[in-house]
């Protein structure tokens, strides 16, 4: 299990020289089970399992995924409502499993800041998926009407990021 900060690529080579796993991670012949952008946070498994990585990442599977995406706004019960229910993004319906506001979960400041605007308020939401199109967080809670400034992954099944910081890592047994 891999914290993945902000900024790292969910790979271990770039031809670009941008930050990747291989900047964290010094273990061999792993490889991540599912990707997550470079500008999202949080829980990356990896695994020396084909096996394994096909049943995390294949969305056959409806392996859940939460997130804590930080929005802009506050979400009304009618946008959660929508999260659940299913919005239309340009590759189809996309619904979330669950969907919910939490407390600030007190991550701490991202480097680089998000964004903020001094006259609009951030929340922050709980958001479970069992599939894992490209960018679908970000683009459903926009669809609601409430962009995401942060976004982090905080289980995938039954691992759990707990108290790992970002850029550590550690060695599990399925």
């Amino acid at each position: 299990m891999f914290h993945k900060p902000y900024g790292v690529l969910t790979q271990f080579t770039d031809s670009a020289g941008r930050s990747t796993l291989a900047d964290f991670i010094a273990a061999r012949d792993v490889y991540p089970a599912g990707r997550l952008d470079s500008d999202s946070e949080g829980l990356v498994v990896l695994t020396d399992s084909g096996r394994l990585q096909h049943q995390i990442a294949d969305p056959e599977h409806k392996l859940a995924k939460v997130y804590w995406a930080q929005v802009e706004g506050v979400p009304e019960r009618a946008a959660l409502t929508s999260l659940t229910r299913g919005v239309t993004l340009s590759d189809g319906l996309a619904r979330a499993t669950a969907a919910r506001l939490i407390d600030d979960p007190g991550l701490g400041p991202r480097t680089p800041p998000i964004r903020e605007r001094r006259h609009i308020p951030t929340s922050w939401l709980e958001i479970a998926l069992t599939e894992g199109r490209n960018r679908q967080v970000r683009r459903m809670t926009a669809a609601v009407g409430h962009p995401t400034l942060r976004l982090l992954r905080v289980a995938v099944g039954r691992w759990e990021l707990g108290k790992l910081r970002a850029g550590e890592w550690k060695e599990v047994r399925p």
